[in-house]
């Protein structure tokens, strides 16, 4: 099972590791989409950034 994230909300005025969260995950501009593994890291980084971010099954 795979989650596709899509980055929502602008990262400018977020904090450094969030930014680099956002990067990790393979998000740069709002609107862009990424397909990522459902596991226990992916998890983490969306936790880390869920008021950016919008998740759904792929």
């Amino acid at each position: 099972m795979a989650l596709k994230i899509k980055l929502v909300k602008s990262t400018i005025g977020s904090k450094k590791d969030q930014i680099a969260t956002v990067e990790a995950l393979g998000l740069k501009k709002i609107g862009d989409e990424t397909i990522q593994p459902d596991n226990a890291s992916t998890k983490g980084k969306i936790k880390k950034v869920v008021h950016l971010v919008e998740v759904s099954e792929a």
